[in-house]
């Protein structure tokens, strides 16, 4: 009962934390019917001012720092962002909740946040699920399967015990993405991921915890605390025993899957409001599930592999792994502060390196490690091209992008000038070192032929949000200001984000277009 209290208060915490990040509402919103369309009419309080960025299609850009009325149909969507002197919420998209056929009855502050993007947070669950069978097979977690079944088999709970306990681990690493999202918010772990100094930790951690899988040293948390746990799971009796037993899990294997939920939790941090929780629910999922099975069916249990050789290669095999990825979280701060340390094809021959001499390791293992050997070579040899420029797209996400056009600008000012005396339209491109997606589009999409010929016609500033330098030795220091901008009158926070100007009034054109793999669809948005 002890250890419900403390969950249940952990819970609220965590829910009172994230109904003090709700309290700024400083705009409110009323409706009244008007035919078959309804009058909305926004209060704004004092000392704040927000920034109307469309209505439905339309792109607007207007500052308000007082109420305004809007005439739309119910179903409009309404973009906008709250500013006072010292901060800026996050951005917000509203529509006109579930109006009923009959208008006359609709009143009142009638309006409701929209959804978040689903496929982002399919990606990032499948992503967590993929990270989970991952740390299935390391030997922080394996041989934990048999040991732990056979316990609850033990038990008179049975079945119902095993699988209420990969529901609890389900729960507690859901609380872990939930917490993570509530505490520091979704603005904030945006920042979180594309900042230089987060980057060159993580660089360090998954090196350490490689360094650890190569089997220079062994990382665990102090035994105290699974002791600990694991006999207060003993005493403990009900559903607050299987929780203690989860969280028992959850530390023992903290040194294999530590690293897996580490560059989860930083590739989530650039999606939206609910990645963390959705990438947690996938690993979770996939780590409960031998838990739930072998207890459905315990004669599975005597056909496991047992613990040996072949884990020990598989833990070699993800330091490999792990430090070709580190490089991608030391590139970011690299570029960030402008240092030149680790250009393209710097990065490409130490992934070729890595890869390379995981094949010859594991080519006198198994007829398994033979296989993966090979395939190892194979993308290394795919790999070497790119160092002399190909663009090599299966990494596209890790590496430093491919050198830019003549004629891009990176800073906002200069482009906007030149495109007022040429008369030009203009594409601003919000993109930043850290943003994965941001690569992925650019070899994907904008490196196209088709699209490079219709982007002849437009002035493109290239806006890096998480630069830490002066990129035209001019007032810009950092890219904290054109991460302001797009808040401010863009309405987003999330990179790639690409929005047109026109070139008479340098006004927005259209809706922002975000990430995508389409060309089509990206030529169809491009209005010239």
């Amino acid at each position: 009962m002890r250890t419900l209290r403390l969950l249940v208060l952990s819970g609220l915490l965590i829910t009172l934390t994230s109904l003090q990040a709700q309290i700024l509402e400083p705009v409110h919103w009323s409706g009244q019917p008007q035919g078959d369309s309804v009058v909305l009419t926004a209060t704004i309080d004092s000392g704040w001012h927000m920034t109307l960025i469309s209505v439905g299609d339309s792109m607007i850009g207007e500052d308000c720092a007082s109420g305004f009325t809007l005439t739309v149909t119910p179903t409009t969507p309404i973009r906008f962002v709250s500013c006072d002197d010292q901060q800026c919420l996050s951005p917000v998209i509203y529509t006109y909740a579930d109006a009923p056929s009959d208008l006359s009855h609709v009143s009142g502050t009638l309006l409701t946040p929209s959804t978040s993007h689903p496929r982002s947070l399919i990606v990032i669950f499948l992503l967590g699920l993929l990270g989970g069978f991952l740390a299935i097979f390391t030997p922080c977690v394996w041989p934990i399967i048999p040991m732990t079944v056979s316990f609850f088999m033990k038990r008179r709970g049975g079945i119902r015990d095993a699988v209420g306990y990969g529901l609890a681990i389900i729960i507690i690493y859901v609380g872990l993405g939930l917490a993570v999202t509530l505490i520091f918010g979704a603005s904030a772990l945006n920042t979180l991921a594309t900042n230089a100094i987060v980057n060159l930790f993580f660089f360090a951690l998954l090196v350490v915890f490689a360094l650890s899988f190569f089997g220079l040293f062994e990382i665990t948390l102090p035994d105290s605390w699974s002791t600990r746990m694991d006999n207060r799971a003993r005493q403990t009796s009900g559903f607050g025993s299987i929780v203690l037993m989860a969280f028992t899990l959850v530390i023992v294997s903290f040194s294999c899957t530590g690293p897996i939920i580490g560059t989860l939790l930083v590739e989530a941090a650039s999606r939206s409001l609910m990645a963390p929780a959705m990438g947690m629910l996938g690993f979770a999922l996939a780590l409960a599930l031998p838990f739930a099975l072998f207890a459905l069916f315990p004669n599975w249990l005597q056909q496991l592999p047992k613990s040996g050789q072949w884990m020990q290669s598989f833990k070699v095999t993800l330091a490999f792994i792990e430090l070709a990825l580190s490089l991608k979280f030391l590139s970011v701060a690299d570029m960030a502060y402008g240092w030149g340390i680790l250009p393209r094809w710097l990065f490409i021959a130490v992934w070729v390196i890595c890869f390379l001499a995981l094949g010859f390791y594991l080519i006198r293992k198994s007829w398994v490690g033979k296989m993966v050997a090979i395939a190892s070579w194979l993308f290394a040899a795919y790999l070497i091209p790119g160092l002399w420029g190909a663009p090599v797209r299966a990494i596209a996400a890790f590496a430093p992008p491919m050198p830019a056009s003549d004629g891009v600008f990176y800073d906002y000012e200069q482009g906007m000038a030149y495109a007022r005396a040429h008369r030009q339209p203009v594409l601003l491109d919000f993109t930043g070192y850290g943003c994965v997606n941001c690569r992925k589009m650019e070899q994907w999409v904008l490196s196209d032929p088709q699209v490079q010929q219709r982007l002849q016609s437009y002035v493109i500033i290239e806006l890096y949000v998480d630069s830490r330098q002066d990129l035209n030795h001019n007032q810009i220091e950092d890219g904290s200001e054109y991460s302001r901008l797009q808040r401010e009158r863009f309405a987003s926070n999330a990179q790639p984000m690409l929005v047109q100007l026109s070139p008479d009034n340098q006004q927005p054109i259209g809706l922002p277009q975000a990430f995508t793999t389409e060309v089509d669809e990206f030529l169809n948005w491009l209005q010239y």
